[in-house]
Parts: C-alpha cells; sequence; structure tokens
C-alpha cells in the first residue's frame, strides 16, 4: 500500500477512492496546505466512484467522480466562509452538512459513523482556532503631528480670501466647463437586481442560467456561488 494514503484508511474508507483523490488533489493544493481528513461515502449498494469529502488546514473540498472515475469535480469552501457544521446519524451511515456565510447548505450522506465524527471534529476544531486568531491591528487614526526642522525658516506668504471663484477664473473657461446634470438614481436605488430579473422573459432567464453554469463548468465561479445564482432565478420563473 501507498505510503501517502495510510494515514487516511484508519475509519473503513475505500482504498482506491482515497488513492485517486489523494493523487488529483496534489495538483490543486495551496502552499502550506495539508490535509487534515478524508471520508469516502459507503452506500449500501454498490457503489464504484463513492464521493468524497476532504478537510485541510485551509478548507473543505466536495470531491464527486464523473465520467466513470476518469474525472471528477471539485467543490471547495473556505473556513472563514463556513459558520456551522452539523452530523445527523442515521440507520445506514451518517450524513455530514455546514452552513455558510450565505447561507448555502452543504451535505453528504452515507458517510460510516465513525467518519462523520471525525469530520465534525476536525471541522469545529478549525473554525474554533479561526475565531482565535488574532487579529491584524488596525492602523492608529491619531493625527500625527508634524514637526519643521528647527533651522529652516519658513517663508510667510500673504493671500487674499477669495468669495467669488468667477472672479479669478477668464471668461473663456468659465464657458468651457458647463456643470452636469446629476442623473437621477432613485429609480435605479428602487428597483434593483430583483426588478431587473423580473423584468426579463422565461427564455431570458434560461439563458442567464446556462452562462452562469458555462462559468462555473469553466472554474470562474464556485459550486455555491452558482446554486445561489440560481436559486434567485427560479424564484422568477
Amino acid at each position: 500500500m501507498k505510503e501517502h494514503i495510510k494515514n487516511f484508511l484508519n475509519e473503513e474508507q475505500d482504498p482506491r477512492a482515497v488513492e485517486k483523490i489523494t493523487s488529483k488533489l496534489k495538483d490543486i493544493l495551496m502552499r502550506n496546505e495539508e490535509i487534515g481528513y478524508i471520508g469516502v461515502q459507503k452506500k449500501p449498494a454498490i457503489n464504484v466512484f463513492p464521493d468524497s469529502i476532504v478537510l485541510t488546514n485551509k478548507r473543505i473540498i466536495i470531491c464527486k467522480p464523473k465520467n466513470l472515475g476518469l474525472s471528477m469535480d471539485f467543490t471547495d469552501y473556505s473556513w472563514n466562509v463556513i459558520s456551522a457544521t452539523f452530523v445527523k446519524e442515521n440507520i445506514l451511515g451518517s450524513e455530514f452538512s455546514f452552513t455558510t456565510n450565505t447561507d448555502i447548505t452543504v451535505s453528504m450522506d452515507y458517510l460510516p459513523k465513525i467518519q462523520a465524527r471525525k469530520i465534525n471534529t476536525f471541522a469545529k476544531e478549525q473554525l474554533e482556532e479561526l475565531k482565535q486568531a488574532p487579529r491584524a491591528e488596525a492602523p492608529s487614526s491619531e493625527p500625527v503631528a508634524y514637526q519643521a526642522p528647527e533651522n529652516d525658516e519658513i517663508e510667510e506668504v500673504e493671500t487674499e480670501e477669495v468669495e467669488n471663484f468667477a472672479e479669478i477664473m477668464p471668461a473663456s473657461q468659465q464657458s468651457s466647463f458647463p456643470v452636469p446634470d446629476m442623473p437621477d438614481t432613485s429609480y435605479a436605488e428602487k428597483t434593483g437586481k430583483d426588478k431587473a430579473l423580473s423584468e426579463l422573459s422565461k427564455e431570458e432567464l434560461f439563458d442567464k442560467l446556462q452562462n452562469y453554469k458555462k462559468l462555473l463548468d469553466n472554474g470562474l465561479i464556485l459550486q455555491g456561488e452558482y446554486d445561489a445564482l440560481k436559486k434567485e432565478i427560479l424564484n422568477h420563473l
């Protein structure tokens, strides 16, 4: 058995699934990012390509094989966007879930009970460390007094207060800089994003949803962001 997967096979994890995941994760791990735990689904029926969940010191990564295991989708959530974690134990395995600051819930079921407990413990430890991490000190807002060099002489210049700026501006410049009319923003403030979606037809809403799906497939937005956008569009259909 390969050495790099031995540490993640202590709670009935599928060795083939763990080996495939770790071989792909080495290309997406960030600097100083370390894997803390790997959980693998164990469904009662035959599951050749199970889903997995990877917890590192920086994020949670959901791994879902596709195309008969030839490729894999990775969806990650950094610890600073996760608000809470939960474990629900069922007759057949357990379900681990977590919520984000944007009220998105992500779950993975059919996890062996001991794996779900270890995942939840590791997640709560990471969230606790994040709360206790010292915050960077904000820059002082107190003004800093400037002290002129003792040996330098400062020349005093008499100034005359100008009450009307037009008196010192040439007539040619006064006419060449008209004051633009300020646009009326009250309509935009009242309508907002929801008003814009409500004005779209069903075909336009479907097109917008397909565009978001393309951004997700190309890795330009996260799964969580896509789910939120999709939910908002479906509310207008």
